[in-house]
């Protein structure tokens, strides 16, 4: 199996997925925003927009005092998670909450080193 690490810059693609769509992976986002607190303030209020895009385990993110995001999800069905970051919806949620967009890496964790 193969997966690339994607990395959106400003405009989001279709992009294909080496892997089976119903595939549970590990994804990492980072992104600068304008005001992380208010950034995370909107987060908060589009639970029922990740579970559409097959969220159901808790998603994990950080802030800094730099106006830097991470954010770790795991869905449950990788393809249509993929698709909805694809979406107008998503594009929307983001400029309301002051994500600069020309700043998102996504990261499909593809590798593991065991201990």
């Amino acid at each position: 199996m193969e997966i690339h690490v994607f990395v959106f810059l400003l405009q989001f693609r279709t992009f294909k997925v080496h892997k089976k769509p119903n595939t549970m992976s590990t994804i990492i986002i980072t992104a600068a925003v304008e005001d992380a607190a208010k950034w995370e303030a909107g987060f908060r209020t589009h639970i029922d927009y990740f579970k559409g895009l097959s969220i159901s385990k808790p998603i994990q993110y950080s802030t800094n005092e730099d106006n830097e995001i991470a954010i770790y999800i795991i869905p449950d069905d990788l393809k249509t998670y993929l698709e909805g970051l694809d979406s107008e919806e998503t594009a929307e949620a983001m400029a309301n909450d002051g994500v600069k967009r020309e700043t998102v890496k996504i990261y499909v964790l593809d590798k593991e080193l065991a201990i």
